[in-house]
């Protein structure tokens, strides 16, 4: 689990996007360590956007303004792979030429070169998710919560700084939803993340027990 010592979160300061001279997104907000903060707006209202900007994958048609840092580090302006940020999305992206072990150790950081003790932290992952056992499975044999439970363990073994969450419940029956979200909202808080969660369903908001940010724009 991560500390909290001399962690600051997220910080969004003025941050603006802008497409065909329209402004979309206008945000200011910080997002404390173990803090998980929704954005719900209805689709097309910018959210996924606001995560592109601060992941670092905003398409070229938008113009970004303002100021984010991560920890007290700007970020802005750096690569997607130097920011720190991890990103759930709706589909779980798990490489289908991988076993659910492969998957992953694919996560885990390249200076972690010991092959014991990659397979251990695969191992741990597993069971943390409730898939002991099932490192040398073919992901297509996994039920979807199971396949979501592995993405989401793939994500935490990267060691991300902050997570941002882009509706990664809406494909999920409501049984299995309700699962999951505390399963994500609950390995967040342990690993002490600033969580930024967009959606547009009132359910997923209330679930993530935290502050409900209105997304301004034009």
């Amino acid at each position: 689990m991560k500390t909290i010592e001399k962690r600051e979160g997220l910080v969004l300061e003025d941050v603006r996007l802008v497409v065909e001279g329209r402004l979309l997104v206008d945000l200011s907000l910080t997002i404390g360590p173990g803090e998980i903060v929704t954005i719900l707006a209805p689709s097309g209202a910018g959210k996924s956007s606001l995560l592109a900007a601060i992941a670092g994958t905003l398409a070229p048609a938008f113009r970004l303004s303002g100021r984010m840092t991560l920890d007290g580090q700007r970020i802005d302006g750096l690569p997607p792979e130097a920011r720190g940020i991890g990103i759930l999305f709706q589909d779980d992206l798990l490489f289908p030429h991988l076993s659910v072990g492969g998957n992953l150790a694919f996560g885990l950081p390249a200076g972690l070169s010991d092959r014991v003790a990659r397979q251990k932290c695969v191992e741990e992952a597993l069971a943390t998710a409730g898939l002991a056992g099932m490192s040398k499975r073919d992901p297509a044999t996994l039920s979807g919560g199971q396949r979501a439970r592995v993405s989401m363990m793939r994500l935490i073994l990267s060691e991300p700084q902050a997570l941002l969450l882009d509706e990664p419940f809406s494909r999920l029956d409501a049984a299995l939803r309700e699962q999951f979200r505390a399963f994500v909202f609950s390995a967040a808080r342990a690993e002490n993340l600033p969580v930024l969660l967009v959606t547009h369903d009132e359910a997923d908001a209330k679930a993530a027990s935290g502050r409900i940010v209105p997304l301004r724009s034009g």
